[in-house]
């Protein structure tokens, strides 16, 4: 199984929903600051660095753990699930990939932290923002992590794709 958390920038919630998916943040609490800046690739990639696909890390069960920030294009996922799904018949591959979109967790405080500090480099500003941000919506994540994991172990798709709209 591949996991591969998006959202549009690819360095805020689907970095913390790797790092609780590979179980490197607490999660019976809301997350410290310290715990956050420390989280791999959050608030660490650029502009360039979207459609980039980030590898996280192996799961628990052996699966394969993954980010892309997609930017404004409302296709890139669609084009890699069929992309998926023609390399997976040409070279007979049977791992199945879920997409899971980490967009409806993202709050208010946390989409302008990650405008003034990743577009407008204006991190005074930008980090505390995105921190009260991800504090605010940890347990969000955490629930679709959950969620993810258990339609991965579910599923008998080749490729799935969860929008997560219930995740606000």
């Amino acid at each position: 199984m591949i996991y591969i958390y998006n959202d549009f920038g690819g360095t805020h919630t689907t970095s913390l929903a790797a790092a609780y998916h590979l179980k490197k943040l607490p999660t019976d609490r809301k997350l410290t600051k310290e715990e956050i800046l420390s989280v791999d690739y959050f608030n660490k990639l650029t502009t360039s660095d979207m459609g980039k696909i980030i590898f996280h890390g192996v799961d628990e069960d052996g699966n394969s753990v993954y980010t892309i920030g997609r930017g404004a294009s409302k296709h890139v996922v669609s084009a890699l699930k069929n992309l998926s799904l023609l390399l997976q018949v040409k070279y007979q591959c049977h791992e199945n990939i879920v997409f899971s979109n980490t967009s409806p967790t993202v709050p208010f405080a946390m989409t302008i932290g990650g405008l003034f500090s990743r577009r407008l480099k204006i991190d005074f500003i930008g980090v505390p923002l995105l921190i009260l941000g991800a504090k605010q919506c940890c347990n969000n994540i955490l629930r679709l992590v959950e969620h993810t994991k258990q339609i991965g172990k579910l599923t008998t798709e080749k490729v799935t794709v969860l929008e997560n709209k219930t995740f606000k």
